[in-house]
């Protein structure tokens, strides 16, 4: 809309109709269909378990196994099976709770939405009022300093990692529905919520859905190991860098233990947040401690810096 004439008007109209459509195929697509997943699987739960056994048994065997061992592990799904059952049949009373709380959350969000339409329409307005109450209560240098961090911060959070997990999820439903494995829209909400953790978001959304699959269909199970393994391929060689770039610059065991670290204090959020804070707090490390070798003249070995050579009169 660059050309016309009410063009902020007409990008923050848009931008609200296609996040109303991304709410409303959520709500009727994509939420009935996990709800009903969860709640075929529930009911459905000692007949998966039976066909397990059967299966078992019958490889036992064929190939003359040992049975012991095998049965105590089928034996351990069970109660672990039933446990969880037990549980999701416990917390169903809560859901009034929740009713009420997303209630509130509703009124809250309604706020939000109304504060957003007015930060939109004066950005143009509203970032520069920002900068110059940022310089003239701070100096200059510092009021730099903190606007580089915003920066860096910026593109460490709002990194595409949403749009990139976004892709896997329904990439992962496309493919379960040629590969025919059970519950395509709650193992794909699952691996496409849990690849916004970095390197081991995959891994960790993966383990689940396996054991859900190994009881439903072990074959199935098969197929989706398989897939699983070529989705983290595609993403980690081909989809991430294209759409993210280096953008975190953290090796996998600073990852790690960011995720860990935040999934401790805070949970999944502190999962998902971990990584980019950690990012912006190493870079300002880094940055900080490569000012002070520069200023002891050493480098990072504790050796002195050489100078490059000054250039002789023919060069």
């Amino acid at each position: 809309y660059r050309k016309l004439r009410f063009k902020r008007g007409l990008s923050i109209l848009t931008v609200y109709l296609l996040a109303l459509a991304l709410v409303v195929i959520l709500l009727q697509m994509i939420l009935p269909q996990v709800v009903q997943s969860i709640m075929d699987l529930a009911t459905n739960m000692q007949y998966y378990l039976n066909g397990l056994e059967r299966l078992v048994q019958q490889v036992t065997e064929q190939f003359q196994l040992e049975g012991a061992g095998i049965e105590e592990s089928l034996e351990f799904i069970k109660n672990l099976t039933s446990k969880l059952t037990e549980t999701v049949a416990s917390s169903l009373p809560q859901l009034l709770d929740f009713g009420m709380a997303v209630g509130s959350g509703i009124i809250s969000g309604i706020t939000a939405v109304i504060s957003s339409i007015y930060m939109l329409a004066g950005k143009g307005r509203l970032v520069p009022q920002l900068k110059k109450m940022l310089y003239a209560v701070v100096p200059k240098r510092r009021a730099d300093k903190f606007l580089q961090i915003c920066s860096h911060a910026n593109k460490v959070f709002v990194n595409g990692k949403l749009i990139d997990s976004a892709i896997i999820g329904v990439l992962c439903f496309l493919l379960c529905l040629i590969l025919r494995i059970p519950y395509p829209m709650l193992i794909s909400v699952v691996i496409g919520v849990t690849n916004i953790i970095p390197f081991f978001g995959p891994i960790l959304g993966a383990i689940p859905c396996l054991m859900i699959l190994v009881i439903v269909d072990p074959w199935a199970a098969l197929r989706f190991l398989v897939l699983v393994i070529a989705l983290q391929q595609f993403d980690g060689n081909i989809l991430g860098p294209k759409i993210l770039g280096d953008s975190t610059g953290l090796s996998a065991i600073w990852v790690l233990v960011a995720i860990v670290v935040g999934g401790g204090l805070f949970g999944f959020p502190g999962m998902v947040l971990g990584v980019p804070t950690f990012a912006v707090l190493y870079a300002l490390v880094r940055e900080w401690v490569n000012h002070r070798l520069d200023a002891e003249g050493i480098d990072g070995n504790g050796a002195p810096r050489t100078k490059p050579a000054e250039p002789t009169e023919e060069e």
